[in-house]
């Protein structure tokens, strides 16, 4: 659909739009419209961004009421190499926006380069979700996975549309509302570095998290939506056995419903129930990948939240896939290390 991007690694779409918005890491963010790459950057905050490796521009959403505000918001590393999540204007409606319109809802500091998360994703329930992961080292050397009191290696769950600017508000059915010993912005914790995280689509009631693992397993995870407080496990599990392959407390945990190993890939990329029309044998299943391995995997949710029937796709040599997108049809994308913006369809 579209190449010569630089390191892309998200897509997605306004509620509405037929235009697809794709993230570019060293910290652009470039449109899509009619199948055409547009020249100029929807928004270019490269003097802001520290892109290496893991870090970068990592993360795209857009106001649920982005057609009458204009607003969106965008997740990055700064210059000193921690994790600030900040809202954006467009400018009349265009294919621009403002970038000195930026306005500050997070900052959280990084020890280490690697393990920066970076999901960002509306629910239905108009709170914003965030994805960090453990702050990264080998192992979580800092227990910040279990550590309730930090906001790394958790997803968060914050209010920014009922005061148009800064600060979040805390939702107040938010599960740590109230504790000494949880930070209140918490939604779930226990994860190494979610990648990336996405919500069952016609009002259907599971949310997907997947979470790239150390040495041995890869996960995807299937909650209920309105479950709250989950611990995932890390650095207590990894995938579903004890991490590092020892004895470990497991009462309490939540254990994924698909794991692989890394005889199949090494770094899961998690993607999305598909909605879309184009490839109707989708309907309703998920569909992830691996950065490494670049095969496409889908299963099925059984009524019970199981995953069920794992099919892989038949596709072309892709590559390293580094994120799936969705538009706003429901369509899925790739991005690829290579620079393409891939749409999935049915073969011919």
């Amino acid at each position: 659909m579209a190449v010569g991007l630089e390191a892309p690694v998200y897509a997605t779409s306004p509620l509405a739009d037929g235009r697809l918005f794709v993230v570019e890491q060293p910290g652009r963010i470039r449109v899509i419209r009619d199948g055409q790459l547009v020249s100029s950057p929807f928004l270019d905050i490269t003097d802001r961004v520290l892109y290496e490796g893991e870090q970068g521009l990592l993360g795209l959403v857009f106001d649920p009421d982005f057609r009458a505000t204009g607003r969106f918001f965008v997740y990055y590393t700064d210059l000193d190499g921690n994790t600030r999540v900040e809202g954006y204007r467009d400018i009349d409606q265009g294919d621009r926006a403002d970038p000195n319109s930026a306005e500050l809802y997070l900052s959280v500091a990084q020890p280490f380069p690697n393990h920066n998360g970076g999901q960002l994703a509306f629910g239905r329930d108009r709170m914003l979700y965030i994805g960090l992961g453990d702050g990264g080292g080998g192992g979580d050397p800092r227990g910040n996975g279990q550590n309730t009191q930090t906001l790394l290696g958790s997803i968060l769950r914050v209010d920014v549309v009922s005061d148009f600017s800064p600060p979040y508000r805390i939702p107040p059915d938010n599960p740590f509302v109230g504790s000494l010993t949880h930070a209140p912005e918490i939604w779930h914790y226990g994860l190494r570095n979610p990648w990336r995280f996405s919500f069952q689509p016609n009002g259907r009631g599971y949310l997907y998290v997947a979470d790239v693992g150390q040495d041995r397993w890869e996960e995807i995870n299937a909650v209920p939506i309105k479950a709250s407080g989950l611990n995932f496990g890390w650095n207590v599990m990894e995938g579903a056995e004890c991490f590092g392959g020892g004895g470990c407390e497991a009462d309490g945990l939540t254990f994924p419903v698909a794991v692989y190993g890394h005889a199949d890939g090494c770094s899961v990329t998690g993607g999305f129930e598909y909605r879309g029309l184009l490839i109707p044998a989708l309907s309703g299943r998920y569909v992830y990948s691996d950065y490494c391995a670049g095969w496409i995997r889908t299963f099925r949710l059984d009524n019970n939240g199981g995953a069920t029937d794992p099919v892989e796709l038949e596709v072309d040599p892709l590559g390293g896939i580094t994120s799936f997108g969705e538009d706003a049809r429901g369509e899925l994308y790739v991005t690829t290390t290579d620079g393409r913006v891939l749409r999935l369809e049915p073969r011919s």
